[in-house]
């Protein structure tokens, strides 16, 4: 199957009236949630604080549910933070979740033992992409407190607390 490119959907859409965009615009909030979380965030600041923490609690539950033990499972938890990257209006929101990923699975290995190389890999690689964001958009202010808290709440394991303390240093403590 051949996607149409970006060029031909303009060219479509600009052959039809306002009502007709109106209505498919519509229908596509209807259909899809992606597209209700995009214009939820996009058009009223205390609805998207309620999109970036149901995005959020889906991480939180991956790590510790209400009952049983977490799973952990990071393909679940980084889904969230990709979902949320799609329908986020504001750099500091993707920043926070990300940073909540990196917290919550470091308080899974200080609470349940330590994880594997492929666990820790993936929590500082969301760091430095989140430690990223922060130095690109200037807001160091924000979050530093927060990014300095990780560091120092980190465990040992497979050079964790060292990779997060460098990479905190490379971007923050410049």
């Amino acid at each position: 199957m051949k996607h149409i490119r970006l060029s031909e959907l303009k060219e479509y859409f600009a052959t039809r009236n306002e009502s007709y965009l109106i209505n498919e615009v519509v229908e596509l909030f209807k259909r899809f949630d992606v597209v209700k979380d995009y214009y939820t965030s996009k058009l009223s600041v205390t609805d998207s604080k309620l999109v970036l923490d149901r995005y959020k609690s889906i991480i939180t539950k991956e790590f510790f549910p209400e009952r049983g033990f977490g799973k952990a499972r990071l393909s679940i938890a980084r889904k969230a933070v990709n979902d949320y990257k799609k329908v986020a209006v504001s750099n500091s929101g993707t920043i926070d979740i990300m940073l909540h990923y990196v917290e919550n699975g470091s308080q899974f290995t200080n609470e349940y033992g330590d994880m594997d190389e492929a666990f820790y890999n993936s929590m500082e690689g969301m760091y430095e992409d989140a430690l990223k964001l922060i130095v690109k958009n200037k807001l160091a202010a924000e979050f530093e407190i927060r990014c300095r808290e990780i560091v120092r709440n980190a465990i040992e394991g497979w050079g964790f607390k060292d990779q997060l303390e460098y990479l905190y240093d490379e971007y923050i403590n410049r």
